[in-house]
């Protein structure tokens, strides 16, 4: 495993980002989880981390599909990360497109 994978890994189970499971140091955590617990529990640089470990494209992906959907809940971190990373011009407007095609997708 990738050092910067271990690390990020290490910190998320270390703040008990995994609450509703028991975790040891040496579980392997999927990349898709890794990325969306990182983005939600961890810092910039940690962030930062994820870029140099995976594509854009995927990292967008993770967060368009488990974080955006959830709308208001992390409606500050999508903002941010819309702006910083992903370089969206209006987030409000992306966001809100997001949420309204899953919740469409329901109906």
């Amino acid at each position: 495993m990738n050092i910067d994978k271990q690390i990020l890994s290490k910190k998320l189970i270390e703040r008990n980002s995994f609450w509703s499971y028991k975790m040891r140091q040496d579980t392997t955590i999927p990349d898709d989880i890794l990325i969306e617990k990182t983005l939600i529990y961890l810092d910039i640089d940690d962030i930062n981390k994820l870029f140099n470990l995976f594509p854009n494209r995927k990292i967008k992906q993770v967060w368009r599909n488990r974080l955006v959907i959830q709308g208001d809940y992390y409606r500050r971190l999508n903002k941010l990360l819309a702006w910083m990373y992903f370089d969206i011009k209006n987030p409000d407007r992306y966001i809100k497109r997001i949420v309204s095609q899953h919740v469409n997708k329901f109906e």
